[in-house]
Order: C-alpha cells, then structure tokens, then sequence
C-alpha cells in the first residue's frame, strides 16, 4: 500500500505545473510571466504541446487548458520585465525547450 501512495506522489510531481491556464488579471496568477524577445534573455525556454499528454516534467513543455481548474499553475502575462516573476521565450521546436536558470525552477513546482 504504501508503494502505491509513494508512485502516485512521485507520478504527480513528475507531470506537475505545466497545465498552464493563463489568466486576465494579475491577482488571480500564481506567477506573473514576461515573454522576453531573445532567448538569451529568458529563464525558461517553452515549447506550446497540443496535447495534455506531452506536458511532461518541469521542461517547458507548456499545455494551455480553457479552465483554471484544470491547470496546475495560473499565469498571467505582464506588459514589462520588471513586475515578472518569471522571463520566458517561446520556442519553435520541442527539442529546445528547457530552463536556462534553474534558480526559477521552483517557480513551476
């Protein structure tokens, strides 16, 4: 029994936060994002999935839902870099998605 409750702890933290609903206003947002227009100037790179399935780990594989209730983290996009939490470019392809400061990866968790 308790190796079920330790898989299915480990399975959520492997699929966590990146069911992403993002919001219209800030103080609904667990973390206030800026989409930066370089990539060396992000803090995570991130590919949008078309699928729930592919939203896999804490690697910027991004899967927008229609309802807060079904995202893991709500977001809500800022107009300047200053007021984010969180800087991030979107990328064109799966294979380059991924963080390039790992300080802000408990942002996502």
């Amino acid at each position: 029994m308790k190796n079920i409750i330790l898989f299915f702890l480990l399975l959520s933290n492997i699929s966590f936060a990146q069911k992403i609903y993002s919001t219209d206003y800030s103080s609904q947002s667990d973390i206030k994002v800026f989409v930066v227009d370089y990539e060396s100037q992000a803090d995570l790179k991130v590919f949008k999935v078309d699928y729930k399935s592919q939203a896999k780990g804490n690697e910027g594989l991004w899967y927008f839902v229609d309802y807060s209730s079904q995202s893991d983290k709500i977001i809500y996009f800022v107009d300047y870099s200053s007021q984010s939490d969180l800087k991030i470019y979107f990328v064109k392809y799966k294979s380059q998605a991924g963080w390039r400061n790992n300080s802000k990866k408990a942002l996502l968790y």
